[in-house]
């Protein structure tokens, strides 16, 4: 989905943010802030964003701008898939989140996996590696790519986390209001298609 509003301000501030990071000038660095002022300014008139707080979430982005990463699970049980309801949110989305410094992507999931859901699971196949801009999914300020892993249950059980209140499996025909934020309706399909056929090459953008 495109918002040509947010991409002018997200190039923006990647301008801005590399700008600042490689500049040594005053006058080169004052024209680069107020190059993430603007950015910051026009997702606050086009969005419900707070300028303060983008402006915030910009001004603590430092070095080389480059996307973020998100891992996602596929745990699949008896044809259904794995969901967990975001407490926050009140809605459902595959266990996951952003990967941490000193992980894998591997180990970011098995992780995510056990605190959301309780499961332990053993990563065994990268499904699909997506850019979150192109797929329909709510206007962000943040850049990232999706890794969606698939994983094999070998212990645990389901237990809600801090951030989640239901732990459950669901079939493709009957999927719960999923948090469009995380994950699409699309892209569950899509993970169900290798439930389906093993043999299917991974997904990318």
């Amino acid at each position: 989905m495109s918002y040509k509003w947010l991409e002018w301000a997200k190039r923006i501030q990647a301008i801005s943010q590399a700008g600042l990071t490689f500049s040594k000038d005053v006058y080169d660095i004052e024209r680069y802030e107020e190059l993430r002022h603007i950015s910051a300014e026009i997702m606050e008139e086009y969005s419900e964003m707070d300028f303060q707080k983008v402006d915030e979430l910009f001004s603590v982005e430092t070095g080389y701008p480059t996307p973020k990463m998100d891992v996602r699970g596929a745990v699949f049980q008896n044809n259904q898939v794995l969901l967990v309801k975001e407490m926050n949110e009140d809605l459902w989305s595959l266990p996951g989140g952003f990967c941490e410094i000193g992980l894998s992507p591997g180990e970011n999931i098995v992780k995510e996996i056990k605190e959301e859901s309780g499961f332990e699971v053993t990563p065994v196949k990268l499904l699909a590696a997506l850019d979150k801009n192109k797929h329909p999914h709510p206007p962000d300020a943040t850049d990232y790519y999706k890794l969606f892993i698939q994983c094999e249950i070998h212990g645990g059980e389901a237990r809600v986390g801090v951030e989640t209140s239901e732990v459950r499996f669901f079939s493709e025909s009957n999927l719960p209001k999923l948090s469009v934020k995380r994950n699409t309706e699309s892209q569950v399909n899509m993970l169900f298609e290798f439930l389906q056929d093993p043999g299917k090459e991974p997904v990318f953008d």
